[in-house]
């Protein structure tokens, strides 16, 4: 039995991970920093 595939999906998996880990974290963070700049009534 060829375990490739599985190693494709598996890597697939990871980097999909990934990507939504930094998509989530990039949308808080600039959530985060809108907030911060309301508190200081900044405006950028």
């Amino acid at each position: 039995m060829n375990a490739l595939p599985f190693v494709i999906a598996a890597y697939a998996v990871g980097a999909i991970g990934i990507g939504g880990v930094l998509v989530w974290s990039w949308v808080s963070m600039r959530r985060a920093e809108k907030a911060a700049d309301a508190l200081r009534g900044e405006r950028r």
